[in-house]
């Protein structure tokens, strides 16, 4: 690993006083002329920096100066080249969410963690779900219900009940927001390569908006996801403390 580095922050103070240290201390270069970005800032500020470097091919080492930092390393100024020099790299698919509304436009979205569907009013959302072209299940009455990652399947979906899945494991998690019928339906372990579709019922009475790491679109009337293995995000990680460890601390906590 060369020492060309690009260094960006996010709004938070504290980030930005990072940055000003870290780019004095080892020089800053533009994105696109770097060999590795320091992102500064929270796990939300990591999935922006990523999304928006996706075409670059360049790995990204994040450095916490938010709050949870779950795709983040422990911030220090010192020995910066070192610890690049040893970072593990995990790479990681997104998922390629396109909707459509019930006034007729198609939205397209990609999601590192998850794409989420959830109620947009007073009553539950009802959902027809099908797998790689087959009903799999004719009615979800429920809050929501959401496709993640291994690399999201600790954020929205574990909160949500999901299981929590290995980075290395080609599998998405499907998981319910709150199913009231099926009761207690609690989601299914799909290959990465299945396709989801999402039918909303009752559209009009029942509205649903969708989300796709916090791209929003209302009023969909389906959804349809699937993970695009032409995009690869690759993340750096201290040695010891890659996604695959976290994911374990995460369930002997």
């Amino acid at each position: 690993m060369t020492d060309r580095i690009a260094f960006v922050a996010s709004d938070v103070t504290s980030a930005k006083r990072a940055r000003t240290v870290l780019a004095k201390r080892y020089g800053d270069v533009p994105e696109a002329e770097a060999d590795v970005i320091v992102a500064l800032g929270g796990d939300g500020f990591m999935l922006a920096t990523l999304h928006r470097t996706q075409s670059l091919d360049v790995p990204v080492y994040g450095m916490n100066r938010g709050t949870v930092g779950f795709l983040m390393n422990e911030y220090g100024a010192e020995d910066l080249p070192a610890r690049l020099a040893v970072a593990g790299e995990e790479v990681i698919n997104p998922l390629r969410m396109r909707a459509r509304t019930t006034d007729g436009r198609d939205y397209e979205a990609l999601a590192i963690n998850e794409v989420s569907l959830l109620r947009g009013g007073p009553q539950a959302a009802k959902l027809r779900i099908t797998v790689d072209g087959h009903t799999r299940l004719d009615e979800l009455v429920c809050d929501g219900a959401l496709l993640a990652t291994p690399a999201g399947s600790t954020a929205y979906n574990y909160s949500a009940h999901g299981p929590i899945l290995p980075i290395g494991s080609d599998v998405l998690a499907l998981t319910a927001v709150a199913a009231f019928r099926p009761r207690r339906w609690r989601g299914a372990l799909l290959p990465k390569a299945a396709k989801v579709r999402f039918d909303v019922i009752e559209p009009d009475k029942r509205p649903v908006m969708a989300d796709a790491d916090s791209r929003h679109v209302e009023n969909v009337l389906w959804v349809e996801v699937a993970s695009e293995p032409k995009i690869a995000h690759r993340i750096l990680f201290d040695p010891g403390h890659g996604l695959e460890e976290r994911l374990l601390r995460e369930q002997f906590v």
